[in-house]
């Protein structure tokens, strides 16, 4: 059991995977009802706690996005959040090109009429959440943008400091209570999907997408150190190669976090200020999601067509606004970027604590590096064109002071 929880998240959902196909096959329908039986208990208990987080890492993220430096601040998430648009609008360009010629006509057949042949449970416990998905987002821009006024007019920091302790709370309660259990989660799942015969049709188009998303990742910041490259006269090539090892590294960890230092170190090889770099890179991290938003839009898109259900661009639009702001929840967040998505999927029609959901966090999650890849690669180009732009205009404000760096970045 001890080396089990060495093992790192990824390949534990692996694991699932494979355990769950194997039982819904093999195992007699009784044990795969208890799966089941699991999955919907903790799918109400996801329920329960998505508006709390909401609640917990919105208002704390913006909170701290008030704080600091106006003007670059503004530049920064104004240039992150517009990044961020334009990687899941292209991200559902190529989906919806592409992605259909993956999955047949047969396929989709196969997975919506396994949707009526799923199990029951053997009981289930309603848990109902404190308020819905919307009532918690508002509130939480609300209180946000409040106490972030508060603290600029020297005070708030009561209020600050419970929004800080409510985050650690639900931070904690990802951690232990979550996070570990997703495996579980999955499983049952699974289990269910393979007894209704849905799964290898389900796994077979997941592999393209995978490939699909990956491709578009590079491309992606391939184009942006190609734009910044050019609006600061800097060779797009050589500032890529001085990235490499931060992507790698991010690969490697799943972690921005455990990236930041050695982003820096890129970021100064790119000619990038110490000033700027120590803001840009960090606070990048926190706002600046293209990868995410990427892998998240494609596998959305996926599971809608997959089932069936509506998937036009306005409506996949308003997600990916959504998103763009409530991902800034995601430092907050073990699992990160998926997890904070997880309460806005009803807009497009997925319920968070349905077998869709899961299968979502499921694609997500086995290729996560890659998207913080992305992300953290993307911010060293952010940082370049940031630094020209701090030295050109904001400079002339000599009242300008750089914003501490900031230290609890996303761990998507």
């Amino acid at each position: 059991m001890g080396r089990f929880k060495k093992i790192g998240l990824v390949p534990k959902l692996i694991i699932a995977i494979i355990l769950g196909i194997l039982a819904g096959a093999y195992l007699p329908v009784g044990i795969t009802r208890i799966a089941v039986t699991f999955s919907k208990i903790f799918g109400s208990f996801l329920s329960f706690i998505i508006p709390l987080m909401i609640l917990a890492f919105v208002t704390k993220g913006i909170s701290d996005l008030g704080e600091g430096a106006g003007k670059l601040l503004g530049v920064t998430v104004l240039i992150s959040y517009i990044s961020t648009l334009v990687a899941g609008s292209l991200s559902y360009v190529m989906s919806s090109n592409i992605f259909p010629k993956f999955i047949s006509s047969s396929q989709v057949d196969a997975i919506v009429s396994a949707q009526g042949d799923g199990l029951k449970p053997y009981f289930e416990v309603p848990i109902t959440p404190f308020f819905d998905v919307t009532s918690a987002l508002i509130f939480a821009f609300m209180m946000g943008i409040s106490i972030s006024w508060l603290r600029k007019n020297k005070s708030g920091e009561v209020l600050y400091k419970a929004v800080s302790e409510f985050n650690a709370v639900i931070v904690k309660v990802l951690e232990t209570a979550i996070v570990p259990v997703l495996p579980f989660f999955i499983f049952g799942n699974f289990a269910e999907m393979s007894y209704t015969g849905s799964v290898f049709a389900v796994l077979s188009i997941f592999w393209k997408i995978f490939i699909c998303i990956i491709i578009l990742h590079l491309i992606y910041v391939t184009v942006m150190f190609s734009i910044s490259g050019s609006y600061t006269g800097k060779n797009p090539f050589a500032m890529i190669k001085n990235e490499v090892k931060g992507y790698m590294t991010a690969v490697g960890t799943q972690s921005s976090a455990a990236t930041i230092p050695v982003n820096l170190q890129c970021a100064a090889n790119n000619g990038v200020s110490k000033e700027i770099s120590e803001f840009v890179v960090p606070l990048g991290a926190t706002v600046h999601m293209p990868g995410s938003m990427i892998t998240i839009t494609g596998c959305v898109f996926t599971i809608l067509y997959m089932y069936n259900l509506p998937h036009s661009f306005g409506l996949m639009l308003s997600l990916i606004a959504t998103l763009g702001v409530a991902m800034v929840a995601a430092p907050g967040a073990p699992g990160g970027a998926v997890m904070s998505a997880l309460p806005f999927l009803p807009m497009v029609g997925i319920a968070p604590e349905s077998a869709m959901a899961s299968l979502l966090i499921s694609l997500y999650l086995t290729q996560d590096s890659f998207g913080t890849a992305a992300n953290i690669s993307g911010d060293i180009a952010i940082a370049n064109a940031v630094d020209k732009i701090y030295n050109k205009v904001i400079l002339k404000n000599k009242d300008w002071k750089p914003m501490p760096v900031i230290k609890n970045p996303n761990n998507d």
